[in-house]
């Protein structure tokens, strides 16, 4: 880390001294300028925001003790040596309430000025780092919990606690909107069938880099939620003097779609609301979006969808919402709102006309793919009720087969959402948000603050659910998706480092190291070199 020194003296010859026998360039501090009183000084100060100011006490049109009270009160915290003979002991005791950091008496000793220069300069550095520290984690926990509001937001919990977090960190909650679009991973829950737990930890945290990849490469206030397994909303901050632009999300789309498949090989589908969402109604517009790429599973163009679609019938709405009803009452462990919401769904069907059958057919075999994935993402689906559950809909069963199906499945969720103690369901919410973030500055007081808990009680609801502490876990998570990554990607050791949460390749490789017993180059050239080996067996056979 560079600093920056400002050089101020009325003896020429003196400035000239300090210019060429300290030893700046090997104390990595440049002269940013030099100056013969305190008033050019002060100019020089406001220019450059020295770290590091050398100065005499006497000297003319401003002298020393002047310029220290000025520079103080424009809010400089620069460290500040005096310069000062013996006659001007009188004026020590005048600056000490200027935080000078120490006294060099004239005639200088050099030695003794370069020395007191690197202790000072070895400080600041130190002092800026902490700072910068403290800044990265202010920064990471606001962003924890900006994420977490607009979450909330979206899943209609937490109790209108936006508006005020949005105006406390200075953020026009009323004025603010967002360009919003919903992505999904082309047939997923097919997908999904074929992947154990880290293939599909993998893909959803490949995915998720992806897209935060490209949309940090447009410079644009962004947020990617990842609001179940393979689906992310997408918020690009409209300030209200901005003109919504549909053109420039169409065209944001189209690359998201194009840098996914180009990665990973892989389809996402894409649809998007043609003006500005406002903070209220974001809800209402991500349930319209995830109900068009339900409904237009076939479609792989960026899907427009507007407040209002007329695409699909009265019927099919009310089929809709009362699968998300269902949806509803199992997250809010809530068995009246579910069953309720499970008998009306039994009852429109009994209501519906035979020759309407043949019509609504397709549009239950999609509500039903998108209760599966909720029900997955909340683990109350036992293994076994989603491969009957699958047999059936492999078989193209018609619409009272399938209901029946659907009677069953909701009918074990609940007895199984009711055995659920309330500190499982907390657990669950961590386990699902240490995933979304891996790449994040994950903290025990950020996730305490996540689920509305004191961070000791976190810590041992932690341990005594997985066997291990919040740190342990993060760590293994992180490492297994690093050797997921390195062996099958070609990113960058310090790239895929990022990705797992690592700023630093050597605290990354220390970490990799400890883990696996090798560092990250010679792990991905052992697994890579076993894949290539794998390939040519394959190929001879």
């Amino acid at each position: 880390m560079r600093l920056k020194a400002l050089l101020v003296d009325d003896e020429i010859n003196i400035l000239k001294n300090l210019q060429a026998v300290i030893p700046w360039e090997e104390l990595c501090v440049d002269v940013a300028g030099t100056a013969k009183n305190g008033e050019a000084a002060l100019a020089l100060a406001r220019e450059h925001s020295p770290e590091l100011i050398l100065c005499d006490i006497r000297m003319p049109v401003m002298d020393g003790i002047q310029f220290l009270e000025e520079l103080r009160e424009m809010g400089s915290d620069a460290e500040v040596i005096m310069m000062t003979g013996y006659q001007d002991f009188s004026y020590v005791r005048s600056v000490i309430r200027y935080e000078v950091k120490d006294y060099i008496l004239k005639p200088l000793d050099y030695d003794e000025l370069g020395q007191t220069i690197s202790r000072l300069a070895d400080g600041i550095r130190e002092r800026k780092a902490e700072q910068q520290s403290i800044q990265r984690e202010w920064h990471q926990v606001f962003h924890l919990a900006y994420e977490k509001v607009l979450y909330d937001v979206l899943m209609e919990v937490g109790g209108g606690s936006a508006k005020p977090f949005l105006k406390q960190h200075e953020l026009s909650g009323g004025d603010l909107s967002f360009a919003m679009l919903l992505v999904d991973v082309a047939d997923y829950s097919q997908k999904e069938r074929n992947w154990d737990d880290k293939e599909r930890k993998l893909w959803n945290f490949a995915v998720h880099n992806v897209l935060q990849e490209y949309l940090s490469s447009l410079q644009i206030p962004y947020t990617v939620l990842q609001v179940r397994s393979g689906e992310w909303c997408v918020l690009v901050e409209r300030m209200p003097a901005e003109t919504f632009d549909r053109g420039q999300c169409e065209d944001w789309s189209r690359q998201l779609r194009e840098a996914v498949e180009r990665y990973l090989k892989i389809q996402i589908r894409v649809a998007l609301h043609p003006a500005p969402v406002s903070l209220e109604k974001l809800a209402r517009v991500y349930k319209n979006l995830q109900r068009s790429l339900s409904l237009n599973a076939g479609k792989e163009d960026a899907i427009v969808v507007p407040e209002r679609t007329k695409e699909h019938s009265e019927h099919s709405q009310r089929l809709w919402d009362r699968i998300e009803e269902m949806v509803t009452g199992l997250k809010r462990c809530d068995r009246r709102k579910t069953e309720g919401a499970l008998r009306e769904l039994n009852e429109s069907f009994r209501q519906l006309p035979d020759a309407s059958y043949e019509r609504v057919q397709p549009i239950l075999h999609y509500l039903c793919l998108h209760l599966l994935r909720e029900m997955r993402a909340m683990d109350v689906i036992q293994g076994e009720d989603e491969t009957a559950f699958w047999k059936q809909l492999d078989r193209n069963p018609g619409i009272r087969e399938t209901l029946a199906v659907i009677n069953r499945l909701v009918d074990r969720s609940i007895e199984n959402v009711m055995k659920k103690k309330t500190s499982d369901v907390l657990m669950l919410s961590a386990r699902d948000f240490i995933e979304r973030n891996l790449s994040s500055d994950l903290s025990i007081d950020a996730m305490a603050d996540y689920l509305g808990i004191s961070g000791s009680y976190f810590s041992l609801l932690f341990k005594q659910h997985f066997g291990e502490t919040f740190v342990e876990y993060v760590t293994k998570q992180r490492m297994e998706m690093a050797k997921s990554m390195l062996a099958i990607s070609d990113k960058s050791i310090t790239a895929i480092g990022l990705m797992v949460g690592y700023a630093e390749r050597r605290y990354f490789t220390r970490v990799f190291s400890k883990y696996t017993g090798l560092l990250p180059s010679e792990y991905r050239e052992q697994t890579q070199g076993k894949t290539l080996a794998q390939d040519k067996n394959d190929s001879g056979r």
